[in-house]
């Protein structure tokens, strides 16, 4: 006969928890394996890291900037606002901001301001997130939506960068999280702390596993909700509702000293950057203007001869000095030309530039005399709108450009032989707008200019 197999003694069944009752006393576990899981609270450090440092360089730079809020600047905010009309999709939108275009600057900045800082502390961190995400979108749209191809432009990465923050929160390591430990020391609850358990630890605690159901949750299936080890029970609601006013309290009080700070920062860092003289980086250009007249040392090539003029007024001098007397030489003396053939031959010579002059067809910009061999002046395209340049690359050779980058349509900036554009590094030959560095990849729409014989500058 085979030789009985031993049977492994059955395990006593644990008692099933009495009526009304949910299971063992709700605390933490006793036993713990393992150190808590504190690598999850580094994991979106850098990301905030990033994020909030470029956003508060981001608004302090635009306060900083004396020319960001100049109209007559290529740079300003006025000119990216009226450059972007024409290529946004909210071109609607941002022509109505463009008249209020300072507020909406300033708005910008301090906003960006705000949103780094909430990040860098993890304070209201969600709402600091969606703020971020929102400026980003508006950037897209406003200025990279035209980027080809669309990873070159950059806030489509911040459009995403911020979800998981959106979605998370900033973690533990914030004000939010410090605010939460507070306001649970004041009620008396005790923190969750994770720790790392094995799944027989976890039997040993809870007892009421039975072929992967649970006893304790009415036999369903074990999960973590509803256990008392594998989740951490939750407060009563009036605790929970009390823990969420105390922690909202405590946040608001701290952005109170926060914002007051960052608009003394923010001011502070205006006024030095509009006490400090900035350094040379661009070549420096001025700006036409339709109504400036040309310079006194262009006139005199369209003037009448300089000689006429001496007659005439020592005769007035003459006149004046001598009484009746002097008006007798004013008579032709025997033998000589009359005094009068001189001004009649004199005053056609003087009036023939003025009658000769061909008219030209065009808007007026400035005078010619403005912009510098080898150099550039900026002016409004009186078709669009839009900021542009004149260079005079050789003598009495123009030839002006629209200053919206055909890459993303940054305002581009002067650099002597060059245009450079501050967004994403393109540059341009000053002499023909052809394109000598990427990512753009057309040249500079031209502009058609017209040097008048009156010494003014004019616009097909």
């Amino acid at each position: 006969m085979p030789a009985p197999t031993k049977r492994a003694p059955a395990r006593p069944a644990r008692p099933a928890p009495a009526p009304g009752r949910a299971g063992p006393p709700e605390r933490a576990p006793a036993l713990r394996r393992g150190r808590p899981l504190d690598r999850d609270v580094w994991l979106l450090v850098p990301l905030r890291a990033f994020l909030g440092v470029t956003f508060v360089y981001a608004g302090l730079q635009k306060l900083a900037d004396r020319w960001f809020f100049s109209s007559s600047a290529p740079s300003s905010v006025q000119s990216q606002l009226h450059g972007a009309v024409r290529t946004s999709p909210i071109g609607g939108l941002l022509g109505g901001a463009a008249h209020h275009a300072v507020l909406v600057g300033l708005l910008i900045a301090f906003a960006e301001l705000a949103v780094g800082v909430g990040t860098l502390l993890g304070l209201w961190a969600r709402p600091a997130a969606a703020g971020g995400m929102l400026l980003s979108l508006s950037f897209l749209l406003a200025v990279s939506w035209h980027s080809r191809p669309y990873y070159y432009g950059a806030d489509i990465v911040f459009v995403f960068a911020w979800t998981p923050l959106l979605i998370g929160g900033a973690g533990r390591l914030s004000v939010d999280a410090v605010a939460a430990a507070r306001a649970r020391a004041e009620l008396g609850v005790p923190a969750q702390v994770p720790v790392t358990l094995g799944f027989d630890t976890v039997q040993r605690l809870c007892g009421y596993h039975d072929g992967g159901h649970c006893t304790a949750q009415q036999g369903r299936r074990c999960a973590p909700a509803g256990c008392p080890v594998l989740a951490p029970p939750r407060p009563a609601a009036r605790t929970a509702a009390e823990l969420d006013r105390r922690a909202v309290l405590t946040r608001a009080g701290w952005a109170g000293w926060v914002g007051a700070s960052a608009v003394v920062a923010g001011g502070f860092v205006a006024l030095v950057g509009r006490l400090v003289p900035p350094k040379p980086k661009r070549v420096a250009t001025a700006a036409l203007s339709a109504g400036t007249e040309p310079p006194t040392t262009a006139a005199p090539p369209s003037a009448a001869p300089a000689t006429a003029a001496p007659p005439s007024t020592a005769a007035s001098r003459a006149s004046t000095a001598q009484g009746p007397a002097a008006t007798a030489p004013t008579t032709a003396p025997p033998g000589a030309a009359p005094a009068s053939t001189a001004p009649s031959t004199a005053a056609p010579r003087a009036a023939a530039p003025t009658t000769a002059a061909p008219a030209v067809r065009g808007t007026k910009i400035g005078p010619a005399a403005a912009v510098p061999v080898g150099g550039a002046a900026s002016f409004t395209d009186p078709a669009t709108g839009d900021p542009a340049y004149v260079v005079q690359p050789t003598r009495g050779r123009f030839v002006a450009f629209d200053a919206s980058c055909t890459h993303q349509g940054c305002p581009v900036q002067y650099a002597g032989s060059e245009f450079q554009c501050p967004c994403h590094g393109a540059a341009f030959d000053a002499a023909t707008g052809a394109v000598v560095q990427g990512p753009a990849r057309r040249p500079l729409r031209a502009i058609t200019i017209v040097a008048g014989p009156d010494g003014q500058l004019y616009v097909h």
